[in-house]
């Protein structure tokens, strides 16, 4: 018999993920740093793999509060529709396969950079142009 130790949460609305915000400190040091690659690759192909599922996870997060602000406003406003678009493309670029190149880590770190660049232009979403 095989018992688990896991508990499953059924949270189809994100509730969860919307209280707690996202830890940004550490992945903005890691964009710096990633971005700022111009000489030859120091790192293993295996490193530079786990650095873009780390980003691919972590844009994935970002994506989802985009997402979450973005909803809070009316369908035809224009903070809306740049969300929206941003979020097809994030969508788009995360379902590459990962590469164990810099060039591929690179990219997930233009894509996550992207993403807080419209979280953060939701957030200053005059208050009066969301739906409550």
């Amino acid at each position: 018999m095989h018992t688990s130790t896991h508990t499953v949460l059924y949270d189809p609305d994100g509730l969860i993920e919307a209280r707690h915000p996202l830890d940004r400190e550490p992945y903005e040091s890691l964009l710096t740093a990633v971005l700022a690659w111009t000489g030859p690759d120091t790192l293993t192909t295996r490193d530079l793999e786990q650095i873009a599922l780390q980003l691919t996870g972590h844009a994935r997060a970002v994506a989802a509060d985009v997402r979450r602000r973005a909803d809070q406003l009316p369908k035809n406003s224009g903070p809306r529709a740049l969300a929206d678009v941003v979020l097809r493309e994030a969508e788009g670029r995360l379902s590459a396969t990962i590469e164990g190149t810099v060039r591929c880590v690179q990219n997930r770190a233009r894509l996550v950079r992207a993403l807080y660049e419209r979280l953060d232009r939701l957030e200053t979403t005059p208050a009066k142009t969301r739906v409550v």
